[in-house]
């Protein structure tokens, strides 16, 4: 009777022992599929502020940037919130305007409204260096927050400097297979033009921009829309272009920049400074002028020169011109 007891005896304690080394080796299994769960529900932006946590799953996204906006348009998402453009009144950028209707305004880049957008409770926020600056850790307390954006004339020879931030931001949505679509596309309608203009023989250009008080001649490089014009379309820069950096002009070397075609892009600030010019006969007898070769651009070339959507606007505009 007690060699009975004593072999129950073991037999529960064996038992015991198997349960416990089994609970013991699951508590590693939960914590790797805790882990797996996790890491879907996340991921990692490398930016200029080093690496940052988001969700796999954005569904408010607040944008500091004019160019980041036509990046979240193409791939066909929409911001929770945006920023203003003081210089068109404090508003949306009307190029973008019919499709961010509804969207809340949060103040400028430089300036952003830090209550509007904790009222949004964005999941991710989206700036760019100058901003980043001034308030990147007020808005990091917010959410987390993207820098994205690179120092002037830091390209070198790298002409498609513009779509890595549109490729950062595709990677926080799973879509960098759409977004080199987009770009893809928006080579093709630039390779078209380019012929066209390639098989002209007059296609020297200057690309003007007509401020409050002076007047300013754009580079070959430097800014994406200058790219955009004397590289992917193929445009000849005019005699007084200058390679890395926009220069002033003054009205008196208008006669040196035998331009075959003239880019006007005029500040909402300058038509009082644009009257003075159409006033002048330095420039009514410009060839440009005279032969209506003279476009005056809707004063939204820069921006538009950051993103597919803005890009492929000039493009088309472009295209009228040389017709």
């Amino acid at each position: 009777m007690h060699r009975f007891k004593l072999t129950a005896v073991l037999m529960a304690a064996v038992l015991l022992g198997l349960l416990v080394a089994c609970g013991s080796n699951k508590e590693p299994v939960q914590q790797e599929q805790t882990k797996a769960t996790a890491d879907k529900a996340t991921r990692t932006i490398t930016h200029l502020k080093g690496s940052t946590v988001i969700p796999a799953k954005i569904n408010k996204v607040v944008v500091l940037s004019a160019a980041y906006i036509d990046h979240l348009l193409t791939i066909g998402e929409k911001p929770s919130g945006v920023n203003v453009e003081v210089r068109y009144g404090g508003d949306y950028l009307p190029y973008l305007a019919s499709k961010l209707a509804g969207v809340p305004l949060v103040g400028t880049a430089d300036s952003p409204n830090l209550e509007a957008i904790v009222q949004i409770a964005p999941d991710v926020i989206l700036i760019e260096s100058r901003t980043a600056d001034k308030t990147y850790e007020q808005l990091q307390k917010i959410a987390p927050t993207i820098v994205l954006g690179n120092e002037w004339l830091a390209y070198e020879s790298d002409t498609t400097f513009w779509t890595k931030d549109l490729l950062t931001i595709a990677e926080m949505y799973d879509k960098v297979d759409m977004a080199k679509a987009k770009i893809a596309q928006l080579e093709e309608k630039a390779v078209k033009v380019r012929e066209k203009i390639k098989a002209m023989d007059n296609k020297k250009l200057a690309y003007l921009r007509v401020r409050e008080k002076n007047l300013q001649l754009y580079a070959q490089n430097g800014h994406p829309t200058n790219v955009l014009l004397y590289h992917d379309l193929g445009f000849t820069p005019s005699a007084l272009t200058p390679k890395d950096q926009r220069a002033d002009l003054s009205l008196e070397k208008i006669p040196e920049l035998q331009a075959d075609y003239i880019v006007l892009e005029v500040d909402p600030n300058a038509r009082d400074n644009r009257k003075n010019m159409n006033e002048s006969a330095l420039w009514k007898n410009n060839p440009a002028v005279l032969n209506n070769k003279m476009y005056e651009t809707d004063s939204f070339w820069l921006f538009k020169g950051w993103g597919v959507i803005g890009r492929g606007e000039i493009i088309d505009e472009i295209t009228k011109m040389i017709q």
